[in-house]
């Protein structure tokens, strides 16, 4: 440090003072950056260059070499620099060792610098400048340094320098956004002195006073009373008021002040905004005339307003005030002039555009929180203005632009005072009515060449088929809940013209487009797209007819909900009398009907029975000429079915009255002879539910009823036949005549054959795949599944259903699990090529491609989803159709198994009960679940998952460590493994195909990481407590540990489970590892060693009762988190691909380091035993990160300040943020517009709920959560 302490002795302007080494070194610099910047360097010199330049940045003199080079305005802009980068460096990795008189004179530096300042001077260097008086603001400022302010204030008066004011713009903004809003490291070690020095010198000294009275003084640091706030408004109003069009100094000052002032209006004290009367100073800059002030303008209102947390006077003094007719006129007219063609999109306006609608979005729900304190003075607020405003914007033919105002009206309409004070004004209800009704077509159906406006602005604004479909699926939810709450309002008026306007569209359904023709059908027709839309439409106006009624329950308004019915009635009965040829559109008016009868009629038994007897006769023929029209009619005929089951479990008591008729007509199709399984069996559970659902019928005679449909079901349990078959795999094989598929498949010699589908199967194998689809029809799964199904959905525990099921099947029960489990084993074995015993060993290679599904992937697969059920559908007669219905066999009986083991845990006791079934179960369910596909075992994962939800508390401890143990081994091998093969995969370049395959094998393995990483979420879950059985019952269940407790307490369970998650932080999932860090951030407490004190055990940081996790447990497992999940976190910090993750990462390690440390060193030793790192660095670290005083934020920084030189790339070097929207840009590749916050949130789908009941979403052991993302063929080939 002796040469540092004379930087500014040494720097006379002769340059006196320079030895005979800096002679030497500094033409070594200037030769070296000559030698990295010339285009003809060999790639040797341009590194040994370069890696001197690095070791001058460890010289004790290289600050003096950066400032002798930086002041120096001779040298070129490279050399002054890269001589900053040396002052940075020092700043950054020596600041610490410097005494104060040292650290004085490199601030001295600095400031001579800035001082220096000139327009000549190329902006990067300015603003490396800058940035050199942030870092060292950062790490002196309201400590040593207190007269930072003086200095700012200095450098802002200098007369007629905008140069100066810009470097103190910049200065500024970088301060707030470190301090604010970004996480450095240096600033959380500090962050409570540096905030508060932040609102001393930027809020006006008499706002402080009036704001807070009493509040304590902060630092002395402030410079004059008016504070930066007010300075640079008043800058930033004299910059607009000038010739800023033609005078460039005048623009850029303009900028960057807007640039500070979005930096500070999310933190800075909402009064000052008001009294330095900023709002206005920015609605000036929306009006004048150059699109960078006016974007950077509404940024800065974005920034403002996006503040949710206003408090009535500070709603009033800045968002009332935009309100008034002069400002929602400037609203207005912005507007439209940021319209844009969509074929020709100018791309500043069109994101202006986006980004005026989210801030008249806040502004709107604004209104609606605050309407209780809105002025109610027509010369204030322009009230019909703001609204006209926000139905133009809604309906904006760019749906992006559009949805933020949408999401509006959802508020506003819903608000008590506001909603029928605007229903009340037709020229707003009616437009905004047909706007949303308009908007509910399906947009993703719409063929590609579609010229329609709204469809080029979505492919403009989506990047991916997946993200559309989530875009377009938030808009008609926002779209229907608008129409709901119009209905709900002016249910008259509104009904009248949807159902009218439903009439005239059906009656012209095929104006100005070709007739219905079978061989020309396409399921996304325009009448097809007309019908779907009228009928979402209608289902939306349901809702809202529902809500109405439910508001007028006193007789009073009974004749007007009888006469609303009746016309509803009315229009219902013309519906039925309609004829249409179009199957689907004939199944949207199947479910219409349906739900008037369950909704708006359901006081109207005579009604649901016409809509009864039309799904019963309504059984089209199919046209196995006409593949699309035949599998649309498949489709009609599956709806009719649901319908139906719709029917009796919403209105069995109005069936059971015509139950003997309804029996004779179903008994007299079975008689027939016509109906296939399926469809039998679906009219047998619509009598089932009937009678199950019923609340006329006590229990005994629904009991009696009902074993008529059970007790045949159990009977073929009993079978010998069947026993005998399912005791050996070969037995299996022969009922399912797989067998016969493996002697076919080895006498055709398949794995000599590349392309199945090239070949027809012979009249052998045709009967052989007809045969492997009847044998399915012979076995007790579907009915069981079917009747079990009927038992137990959607019904609740403390209802006389609940217990007529649990009496119902507890005889069954015990008959049924033994060969259910041998099904489920004979399946899984299925799936391993060795039990394939009728295939010679060289053809079981094959095994694997006869048992992998085929796949539709959104974004991956080629072609559209409806070409590629095409494709399948032409080779269902070739070798590839053959294998398609194996594998469809096998995966028939296995999901069957699935669905039946998931309706059994529904039902408790009746199930849980049996002592010797958890090793069984496991075994079935786990020993062979490791040939399943990746696809395959999602649904394996969602099955332990029901078996654990479904679990009665005292039955824990005896039936699920067998299962969460094998589930918790597997699962972490297999996900593993494939990881691993991904990786090696993925440093080999494919093409073609290939490429198609891995991106496909990619997308399971990352939804099957997903189910997996969120079943163990769920398990840890510390806010999930134990649900008491019944509502009925005492909740003893509170005695019990809660499913944490019991996870972390069992030495089975939790090492697996450890191991797994310590393997998830590994894997290149960012979402997946991102929610592993914060589990395990919970985790890590619930190891620490119990106080002394037991009524301390419950921590403020600890979710489970230490005192049940045996001492040696917690000690290993500390020892286990302290080596191996530190070492995986730093591992990941390294690596690029986590560099978003970083701060996370970094964080569990402090969590680590902090609860452990008193037990353990290990973590520390991981830390020292890194390169470049230093002991006593990290003891220090470790001290000042356990003083109770010190934040998770400033623990966090300790960290990354450790691990600085270790990470990976880090985030603002890769271009991830953005510290200036006043820096000048370099010149980088043109890119696509980063996404607001908000924009991003509704390209992604609603995150499902994860502790509600799960029972609707499964079925065949299947979650829907993936379909429109992966689309298997599991019914494709089913007659």
């Amino acid at each position: 440090m002796t040469a540092h302490t004379s930087i500014n002795g040494n720097m006379g302007p002769g340059g006196v003072g320079i030895d005979a080494e800096s002679m030497e070194v500094l033409p070594k610099i200037h030769k070296a950056l000559e030698v990295i910047h010339s285009p003809y360097s060999p790639n040797d010199a341009r590194r040994d260059a370069q890696l001197f330049l690095e070791e001058i940045k460890d010289n004790e003199k290289a600050s003096f070499y950066g400032f002798h080079l930086a002041v120096d305005k001779t040298q070129s802009p490279v050399v002054r620099h890269y001589a900053l980068s040396l002052l940075e460096h020092a700043i950054k990795h020596k600041w610490a060792d410097y005494n104060q008189e040292q650290a004085a004179e490199l601030r001295n530096c600095v400031l001579q610098l800035s001082q220096n300042v000139s327009r000549d001077d190329p902006a990067y260097l300015r603003n490396k400048i800058a940035l050199l008086w942030v870092e060292i603001a950062k790490r002196s400022w309201a400590g040593e340094w207190m007269d930072m302010d003086a200095m700012l204030v200095q450098l802002w008066q200098v007369p007629d320098s905008a140069v100066h004011k810009e470097l103190v713009l910049g200065i500024l903004e970088m301060l707030s956004d470190d301090i604010f809003h970004g996480d450095d490291a240096v600033v959380a070690v500090r962050e409570g002195i540096l905030s508060k020095a932040s609102v001393e010198i930027f809020t006006p000294a008499a706002v402080l006073v009036d704001t807070f009275p009493n509040r304590q003084v902060g630092p002395d640091v402030r410079c004059g009373n008016e504070g930066w706030l007010a300075r640079i408004t008043d800058l930033l109003s004299h910059c607009l008021s000038g010739d800023y069009r033609h005078n460039a100094e005048l623009r850029s000052c303009a900028i960057r002040a807007l640039a500070v002032i979005y930096s500070l209006v999310p933190w800075v004290v909402p009064n000052a905004v008001t009294a330095t009367g900023c709002v206005l100073v920015l609605c000036e800059g929306l009006r004048v005339f150059h699109i960078d002030i006016q974007k950077a303008s509404l940024e800065a209102m974005h920034s403002l307003y996006g503040r949710t947390s206003l408090v009535d006077q500070e709603f009033l003094d800045l968002v009332v005030p935009l309100y008034s007719g002069k400002y929602v006129d400037l609203f207005r007219r912005l507007f439209e002039w940021s319209i844009v063609d969509p074929e020709d999109i100018d791309d500043d306006k069109y994101q202006f555009s986006k980004k005026l609608s989210e801030v008249i979005s806040f502004l709107g729900t604004y209104m609606d929180r605050r309407f209780n304190v809105l002025p109610n003075d027509t010369d204030r607020i322009d009230f019909q203005g703001f609204l006209q405003l926000l139905l133009q914007i809604t309906q904006s033919q760019s749906l992006v632009v559009s949805i933020p105002v949408l999401v509006t009206w959802t508020r506003l309409l819903n608000n008590r005072s506001l909603g029928p004070n605007i229903a009340d004004i037709p020229s707003f209800i009616g437009p905004l009515l047909e706007c949303c009704s308009s908007r509910l077509v399906r947009y993703e159906s719409l063929p590609e060449d579609t010229q329609d406006p709204t469809f080029l602005f979505l492919i403009e604004d989506t990047d991916t088929i997946p993200e559309r479909h989530a875009f377009l699926g938030n808009y008609r939810r926002y779209s229907s809940q608008v129409i709901e709450s119009i209905v709900q309002l002016k249910i008259t008026d509104a009904m009248q013209h949807i159902l009218g306007q439903t009439e005239n569209i059906l009656e012209h359904l095929y104006d100005n487009v070709p007739a219905f023709d079978m061989a020309t059908y396409s399921k996304t027709s325009q009448p097809v797209l007309r019908v779907d839309a009228q009928s979402t439409v209608i289902e939306a106006a349901l809702k809202g007819f529902g809500k109405w009624r439910a508001s007028r329950e006193d007789p009073n308004h009974e004749q007007e909900i009888t006469a609303l019915e009746g016309n509803l009635e009315s229009w219902c009965n013309r519906l039925l009398a309609m004829k249409f040829e179009d199957p689907l559109i004939r199944k949207r008016i199947l479910q219409l009907l349906v739900a008037f009868s369950v909704m708006a009629l359901d006081r109207n038994p005579s009604f649901m029975l016409k809509v009864l007897e039309h799904i019963l006769v309504t059984w089209p023929a199919t046209h196995p000429d006409y593949r699309v029209y035949t599998d649309a009619i498949k489709e009609l005929q599956a709806e009719s079915m649901v319908e139906l089951q719709r029917l009796a479990v919403k209105m069995p008591d109005h069936l059971l009255d015509v139950y003997d008729q309804i029996e004779a007509k179903v008994n007299e199709m079975i008689a027939s002879g016509t109906l296939d399984e399926k469809r039998q069996i679906t009219y047998q559970t619509f009598l089932f539910t009937i009678v199950h659902r019923s609340t006329r019928l006590d229990p005994a005679t629904k009991t009696q009823k009902l074993r008529g449909f059970v007790d045949p079901v159990v009977t073929q349990w009993q079978n010998d036949n069947l026993k005998q078959a399912l005791s050996s795999y070969a037995g299996f094989c022969e009922l399912m005549a797989l067998d016969k598929a493996h002697n076919y498949l080895a006498r055709k010699q398949m794995q000599n054959i590349s392309d199945w589908g090239s070949v027809e199967l012979d009249s052998e194998g045709q009967a052989l795949q007809a045969e492997l689809e009847e044998r399915q029809t012979l076995l007790p799964l579907r009915p069981t599944k079917s009747f079990l199904t009927c038992s137990v959905d959607k019904v609740d525990k403390d209802s006389g259903p609940y217990q007529v099921s649990c009496a119902l099947w507890q005889d069954g029960f015990p008959i049924i699990l033994p060969e259910l489990l041998n099904f489920l084993n004979h399946a899984h074995a299925s799936h391993t090529p060795n039990n394939w015993a009728g295939l010679p060993a060289e053809m079981r290679s094959i095994v694997t491609r006869v048992l992998t599904d085929r796949f539709w992937q959104a974004g991956i697969s080629e072609g559209s989803k409806d070409e590629f059920y095409a494709r399948v559908l032409d080779k269902k007669h070739t070798l590839e159709g053959l294998a398609s219905t194996i594998r469809g066999t096998i995966r028939f009986v296995r999901e069957s198994c699935y669905a039946i083991i998931y309706c059994m845990t529904r039902l408790d006791v009746q199930f849980y009960g049996f002592s010797e079934l958890p090793g069984p179960l496991a075994h079935a369910l786990l020993a062979d679940s490791f040939s399943l596909s990746a696809h395959q075992l999602i649904n394996v994962l969602n099955l332990v998952r029901y078996l654990v939800d479904n679990c009665p508390v005292p039955l824990r401890d005896h039936f699920l460590p067998p299962i969460m143990a094998a589930c918790c081994q597997q699962m972490d091998s297999r996900i593993n493994t494939e990881w691993e093969k991904l990786d090696q995969q993925q440093a080999v370049t494919a093409g073609g195909n290939d490429l198609t395959e891995e991106m496909k094998a990619e997308s399971i393995l990352r939804q099957l990481t997903y189910a997996s990483v969120m079943m163990v979420a769920d398990f840890l879950d510390p806010a999930r407590t134990n649900a008491p059985a019944s509502r009925l019952e005492d909740n003893a269940e509170r005695h019990y540990p809660t499913l944490r407790e019991f996870c972390l307490m069992h030495s089975s369970i939790v090492e697996p489970l450890l191991m797994f998650c310590t393997h998830t932080i590994r894997w290149r999932d960012s979402r997946c590892c991102g929610i592993m860090l914060r589990v395990f951030r919970s985790v890590v407490p619930d190891f620490a060693a119990p106080e002394t004190d037991p009524s301390q055990t419950a921590g403020s940081n600890r979710h489970v009762n230490t005192s049940l996790i045996p001492p040696d447990t917690a000690a290993a497992i500390r020892e286990y988190i302290s080596l191996n999940v530190v070492k995986a976190c730093i591992t990941s910090i390294h690596e690029p691909y986590f560099v978003e993750l970083q701060k996370e990462f970094a964080s569990l390690v402090a969590t680590i380091v902090v609860t452990y440390s008193p037990f353990t060193s290990t973590a520390r030793d991981v830390l020292i035993s890194l390169p470049n790192i230093r002991p006593n660095d990290v003891d220090i670290g470790i001290e000042y990160m356990m003083r109770r005083e010190t934040s998770s934020r400033a623990q966090r920084s300790v960290i990354l300040q450790i691990l600085e030189d270790l990470k990976g790339v880090s985030v603002s070097e890769m271009g991830k943020l953005n510290k200036s929207i006043g820096m000048p840009s370099t010149n980088l590749p043109a890119k696509r517009p980063v996404r607001s916050k908000m924009a991003q949130k509704f390209m992604e789908a609603p995150a499902p709920s994860l502790n509600g009941s799960r029972s609707d979403n499964m079925h065949n052991g299947q979650e829907d959560g993936n379909a429109d993302n992966l689309e298997g063929v599991a019914n494709l080939f089913e007659s």
